[in-house]
């Protein structure tokens, strides 16, 4: 296998401080830990570096190189499992001290030409975080209509000139069959989209797009919350750093509903149902981390804590 380019872990210290409560207590943590999106393992080694003999991490990630590298930790707290980490709740119900979720895609896998995650390299046109299973972008785009490429792109790229770009990649598949690269779509959507924010490719709303749709993230987010509230144990901790707008919108609301007492409408004498998390406060990375790392710069890190009322509901 070639190597995998390096990998700088965004708010590394900070959201395992979050995590683990740092600096108090001071002593090593017991417990189970998951990071649910291993990545390159930056935030499990900072995890496993602060745990006692009895504390353990479980990973989750579908991407087959990831767990592949995941092999070579031999610590005997550490295990993983290649899925998606929506299966979080298959874990017993209060089980797990902290999860950990930094979502997004990781440097390797963009800067990998045949993954087909980035605008920049020429390679297929890809974009599956699991390569083993499911359909290629380049696949799906054989027989999207113009209206399901529309809405995607729109909906997952909050891209405003979404219409054109759909109308061209149909056009595009008519006249000289279908696009097959990252490169060819690249220069299709410049073709098309005739202005942009300074400094932004023109294709980087529809690339964000496609790879959210095709491996249905957002879908797994919700997932993965519902499951964090059931398998978090009182006073566990949620730690989530999101990239764009639209996961951040996700967790903010989650957190921000499940922070209060919940009336039902249909029985206005029955007692709320208590809340179930505790907004924690959000976080980005430092000047000095986004001078070192330009990917940090977007990053928005939100962290809330499993009350205890309710932690079995």
């Amino acid at each position: 296998m070639h190597a995998l380019p390096a990998h700088a872990t965004v708010l590394l210290t900070q959201a395992v401080d979050a995590l683990l409560d740092a600096p108090a207590p001071p002593t090593p943590q017991d417990g189970l830990y998951v990071d649910a999106t291993f990545g390159r393992g930056g935030h499990t080694h900072e995890i496993l570096s602060r745990l006692s003999e009895r504390g353990r991490v479980l990973a989750f990630d579908r991407d087959p190189e990831a767990a592949a590298q995941a092999q070579a930790i031999t610590d005997p707290r550490f295990s993983i499992r290649q899925e998606g980490f929506s299966h979080l709740g298959q874990l017993p119900s209060a089980s797990v001290a902290g999860i950990l979720m930094d979502l997004g895609v990781s440097s390797p896998q963009i800067d990998t030409p045949a993954r087909g995650f980035s605008f920049r390299f020429e390679g297929p046109l890809d974009m599956r975080m699991d390569t083993t299973r499911g359909i290629s972008v380049a696949q799906w785009l054989v027989d999207a209509d113009v209206d399901n490429i529309t809405e995607v792109i729109r909906d997952y790229g909050e891209e405003r000139f979404a219409g054109a770009i759909a109308k061209a990649i149909v056009a595009r598949r008519q006249e000289h069959g279908p696009l097959s690269t990252t490169t060819e779509l690249a220069q299709l959507v410049a073709d098309t989209v005739k202005t942009r924010e300074p400094g932004q490719n023109p294709a980087t709303r529809t690339f964000q797009a496609f790879r959210i749709f095709i491996n249905a993230e957002l879908e797994e987010l919700q997932q993965a919350l519902d499951a964090a509230l059931l398998v978090l144990q009182p006073g566990g901790r949620l730690v989530v750093i999101s990239f764009h707008s639209l996961e951040d919108r996700i967790v903010k609301q989650f957190i921000a509903k499940h922070s209060k007492d919940e009336y039902d409408r249909r029985t206005p004498f029955a007692a709320p149902k208590p809340m179930r998390l505790r907004a924690k406060g959000r976080s980005r990375p430092s000047a000095t981390e986004i001078s070192a790392n330009a990917r940090s710069r977007s990053a928005i890190m939100r962290v809330a804590l499993r009350t205890d009322v309710g932690a079995h509901a």
